[in-house]
């Protein structure tokens, strides 16, 4: 076993296409994440000066330090949509500031991203990461802002490279980088690999932070990462869609003290009807109450009568209907 309980490390939040948005993510930071990443952006929409793309990178007042994540596999059009990021103030963002890090993502398994050779892919080409890399680290020097690259296992069981293409990135810029401890064939399916994160620590450079993800569900898994890997941090990512508290939790465990917060269910359904009231005062109530409904379902899940909630709010077509739900589940 590598490292001690009493370790401490900084616990963030993983980046989660259609969930870590600025709300979430203030929710999460109240909940004791020590850091959060923000939806992946894409480098080429950013480019081509997409009117609704900025808004993913925009951030607001009390939310843990962030890092934005770029997407792309064009070295020139990468290093462009950082300039872009970090010279400019997205629309609607609250802080007026540079973001915590730019993170470059050569993990993200969808089938979508990989076929237009971004996110997993980039693990099968090397030279071409390397190249990106490099081209996005010009940049966040120039700006004196830390560079973070995530990535995965490998791309399937036969090819997991992490550690050799870990010690790359170090050598090409990269400060930190995270590892998701499954390949991409393995998408989200059981189970993740302490001992690829391991590896990746042990061949990465001193100097440069290894973080692990994967399978973080519990204090107790958060130890167990810690212990059998060394690694700098940890972030947690589906998780905390039904528990934005589980960082708190997480940071009791591993300096060895405390009872774990366990939410009861006025907590949880209050953070459902913040989180729908906040999406219908930021998108409009037509967008909200939609995008609301996958996403309460998740704080909901496993409250007595949340089955039925679930179904009826995928028919709910306001915000009052939607909240009559919710607080239904209440009594």
């Amino acid at each position: 076993m590598i490292g001690k309980r009493d370790r401490t490390v900084p616990v963030g939040l993983a980046p989660m296409a259609g969930f870590t948005d600025k709300i979430f993510r203030l929710m999460c930071a109240e909940g004791g994440a020590d850091f959060c990443v923000t939806e992946m952006v894409s480098a080429a929409a950013l480019c081509y000066r997409d009117e609704k793309t900025p808004a993913l990178a925009a951030r607001r007042w009390g939310e843990a330090p962030c890092a934005v994540q770029i997407f792309g596999h064009d070295p020139a059009q990468m290093a462009a949509a950082a300039g872009i990021i970090l010279d400019e103030i997205c629309p609607g963002d609250e802080m007026g500031s540079p973001p915590a890090a730019i993170e470059i993502n050569m993990g993200c398994p969808v089938k979508k991203i990989v076929k237009g050779g971004d996110g997993s892919a980039l693990m099968r080409d090397m030279k071409l990461a390397g190249d990106v890399t490099r081209a996005v680290s010009d940049v966040t020097e120039k700006h004196g802002v830390p560079l973070w690259v995530k990535i995965r296992a490998g791309w399937d069981k036969n090819s997991v490279n992490a550690p050799e293409f870990g010690k790359m990135l170090c050598a090409c810029g990269a400060s930190r980088i995270t590892v998701h401890g499954r390949t991409r064939d393995q998408m989200y399916a059981p189970s993740s690999d302490n001992g690829v994160i391991r590896r990746v620590r042990e061949a990465a450079d001193p100097s440069v932070e290894v973080f692990g993800n994967g399978d973080v569900a519990s204090g107790e898994d958060a130890a167990r990462m810690v212990e059998e890997t060394g690694c700098d941090g940890i972030l947690v990512g589906r998780a905390a869609l039904c528990d934005p508290w589980i960082f708190g939790e997480i940071k009791n465990v591993l300096r060895g003290g405390g009872e774990p917060f366990l939410p009861a269910k006025e907590d949880r359904i209050g953070a459902a009807l913040r989180l729908l009231r906040e999406l219908c005062r930021e998108k409009g109530e037509a967008v909200g109450v939609r995008e609301a409904r996958a996403r309460v379902g998740h704080l909901i899940r496993g409250i007595r009568g949340s089955a039925a909630a679930r179904w009826a709010v995928n028919r709910a077509g306001t915000e009052a209907e939607f909240e009559k739900i919710l607080t239904d589940l209440l009594k």
